[in-house]
Formats: C-alpha cells, structure tokens, sequence
C-alpha cells in the first residue's frame, strides 16, 4: 500500500496518509504529480522493456506529450544485485536535478522524500504508483537494503539522471526505507 508521512526537517512526524486520492492531493499542494496507473495488458513474469513500455504505452505518451519527455526506459534491480549497496548510496544524499525525475513502479517498491519549504514528504511508492519530482526539487530516494523494484523512467535529457547535491545532511535525520516500513508511520 502507498503511504505517505510528512515530517518537519528534525524528523518528527506531523501526518500520515494511505489514501491514494488523498496522497496525490497533498503532494499536489507542493509540485509533485502523484497517480496510480494500471498496465493495458497483462505482463508476463519478467517482462522485457519492450513489453514494459507497450503495457503502459498512453500513460507514458500523454507525460511525454505534456512535459516534452523525449526518452523512456525500464530499470530494475533486486536484492542479489552485487552493486546494490553502492547503487543505494548514490540516491541516499539530498540532491536536485535541471529536469523532472519520474518513476512508474511497475513492480517493487521504494521511498521518495520530497524537502519542501520547511517540511519532508515521504512517499512510499509501491506497485502501480507513479510519482513525478519537479526541476530543482530536493529530493532522495531509498531502495532499501534488498531492493526489488522495476520502474519506468522517463526524460528529457539524454544524459538522463544528473543528481546535484546539496551538501545537507538532513536525510540523516528521517528513517531509512527499512525502517519506515518497520514503523509504518
């Protein structure tokens, strides 16, 4: 189930959420486009990209026609990865990018948070979520110490994922993947 929890930037918890309509409302409210997307046709057990994408073939051209998205991919990686610990640390810092970052979870899971003005929001994305951090956002992303997860990426640059990092520590402040599902906030 999605959920989100939103915390003041020393980790206290304020609010949390599992309506999907309620999710995509309050994220709203900052920038961030969230929605729940369903395939157009069953996908057989490991997919290739090809067959990822042509399953979500509308979703993916009316974001690509809205925002200007020139390319789309699938990226996934599971626990016996043998890069997955340095994969997950590459994400674990607060950074921003010049372009959009947009995840479709096709399968899996993982932890967005979103730093907006004086407050955190961590979004908890599962299967069929779709999130979308606007340019010059600070964000992270957690994968969790065993990652499962394939997701459709989309841009505009073809350089793709350029992080810039802000330098603040404040993801040390908020719990880990790992331990926000432990918690479940």
């Amino acid at each position: 189930m999605s959920r989100l929890a939103i915390f003041d930037e020393g980790g206290r918890l304020l609010e949390s959420e599992a309506d999907a309509a309620r999710i995509s409302a309050r994220l709203d409210g900052v920038g961030v486009l969230f929605e729940r997307w369903e395939a157009e046709e069953k996908l057989a057990a490991g997919a290739g990209q090809d067959d990822i994408l042509a399953a979500y073939r509308r979703p993916v051209d009316r974001l690509k026609r809205h925002y200007g998205f020139q390319a789309a991919d699938v990226i996934s990686l599971s626990a016996d990865h043998p890069g997955k610990a340095a994969l997950r640390q590459k994400f674990l810092d607060e950074h921003t990018h010049s372009e959009f970052e947009v995840r479709f979870f096709v399968a899996g899971g993982g932890l967005f948070y979103i730093h907006a003005g004086d407050k955190v929001y961590a979004v908890y994305c599962r299967q069929g979520d779709l999130i979308s951090v606007p340019a010059r956002m600070p964000h992270w992303f957690d994968m969790g110490e065993q990652p499962e997860l394939t997701c459709i990426r989309l841009f505009t640059n073809p350089e793709g994922w350029v992080a810039h990092y802000t330098g603040s520590d404040i993801a040390r402040r908020l719990p880990t993947l790992d331990a926000f599902l432990a918690g479940q906030p």
